[in-house]
């Protein structure tokens, strides 16, 4: 390699710094770099991006998208040498580890000149949960909440005659609807995939059982609510019915499902609308219902479904700190939810910014019973997180 003569190097050293910091730019403005993992949501931030520059001209955002994986390598990265972007995402899965070595910016008094119970008033408790530390202080302003909904293929119904599943069904109909299709099909029925979020966690506690006991530092897979849900769950991969775990290794049940070999599995509601968008002939066919309830759990109603929720975040020692806790500030707004909910990638985490989300499916000709959402929030169950979850 040739050798870097040293003033080209030294140039190329600044002009490295300048964009890690975000300082002045040859035309002086100031210029933020926000990192996200979801190209599917790159256009909501960046609407939300230039509703904030539209106010304050002088301050530019560049939306920069990194696989998940990546992601999490690069930002880890970047906080051992203080160089993470000046605003990123942050989830529940990592927000404690983050905020136990001190690297996010504590935002808790972000509000106080508008109102000093903002969050409170504005955000759910699973919300503020998922942008909260150990210490119950807010390291992120909440920016989108979600649940697990049941996908079910119209067709493969009507070709059993089975009835589509509706706020009543329990895991025993699931069952049932699963041996008709398959008989009448030879399609697969509900698809249990070894996950979490999208799927034993929901069923878990529906029975009446746990993954993590209350205080977040015992497991409870020896309680008699999760023994029962997980031997259900899990029992489902030794039937005709569903496939094994050795067959998701290659095929995960979104594809087999929008490929038509199987009639049901559990989604998340941020992948609505790409599943829309990726899967046009397959539009009509398919819609979501609410998670069938547990028939007999150990406790509770025998309904659930786990909610979890991203935050905007930025280092607590970044040079660009003051400014994107003012950008975050705006993020957190009711305009700036607004805007992000029209979109139609993520349900915004302020209450009363939700409509957008469904006007935005509605607008696009995408017809889901979205209603399921609203009315699952009601007994959603906060994502299972502590600070060994990494």
């Amino acid at each position: 390699m040739k050798r870097i003569p040293r003033a080209a190097a030294l140039a190329l050293a600044l002009t490295l710094l300048l964009s890690l910091c975000g300082c002045g730019a040859a035309d002086g403005k100031t210029h933020l770099t926000f990192q996200i993992w979801d190209v599917y949501q790159r256009d909501s931030m960046a609407a939300i991006c230039d509703a904030y520059t539209a106010k304050n001209p002088d301050v530019v955002i560049e939306v920069q998208v990194t696989s998940w994986n990546e992601y999490w390598t690069k930002l880890e990265a970047a906080a051992e040498s203080n160089t993470m972007p000046d605003i990123f995402w942050m989830h529940t899965n990592q927000i404690l580890y983050y905020t136990e070595f001190g690297m996010l910016a504590d935002v808790t008094d972000l509000y106080d000149d508008v109102d000093p119970n903002y969050y409170e008033t504005h955000f759910s408790d699973i919300s503020l949960g998922n942008a909260q530390g150990v210490d119950g202080r807010m390291y992120g302003v909440p920016k989108d909440k979600d649940n697990i909904v049941l996908c079910y293929n119209k067709e493969m119904f009507d070709a059993a005659g089975v009835a589509y599943p509706d706020e009543n069904w329990t895991w025993d109909d699931m069952v049932s609807a699963s041996e008709k299709i398959h008989a009448a099909t030879g399609k697969y029925g509900f698809m249990a995939y070894n996950d979490d979020q999208m799927g034993y966690w929901n069923f878990v506690y529906q029975a009446g059982g746990c993954i993590l006991t209350e205080d977040k530092t015992q497991g409870g897979f020896d309680q008699e609510g999760t023994r029962k849900a997980m031997d259900f769950y899990i029992g489902m991969q030794k039937t005709d019915w569903c496939p094994d775990q050795t067959y998701f290794a290659e095929t995960t049940p979104q594809t087999a499902f929008f490929s038509e070999m199987g009639s049901m599995f559990l989604e998340g509601n941020w992948n609505l609308w790409n599943d829309m968008t990726s899967f046009p002939d397959m539009r009509g066919k398919w819609d979501i219902a609410y998670l069938p309830k547990c028939p007999d759990p150990a406790s509770g109603d025998g309904r659930a479904t786990i909610s979890n929720g991203l935050c905007y975040s930025t280092a607590a020692r970044g040079k660009t700190r003051d400014i994107a806790l003012e950008v975050i500030k705006f993020f957190g707004t009711e305009e700036a939810q607004n805007i992000a909910s029209s979109y139609g990638a993520a349900i915004s985490a302020y209450d009363g910014t939700e409509q957008p989300y469904f006007d935005a499916f509605a607008q696009a000709g995408y017809d889901l019973d979205l209603q399921v959402l609203n009315d699952q929030f009601e007994y959603g169950v906060q994502s299972v997180n502590n600070s060994a979850r990494p």
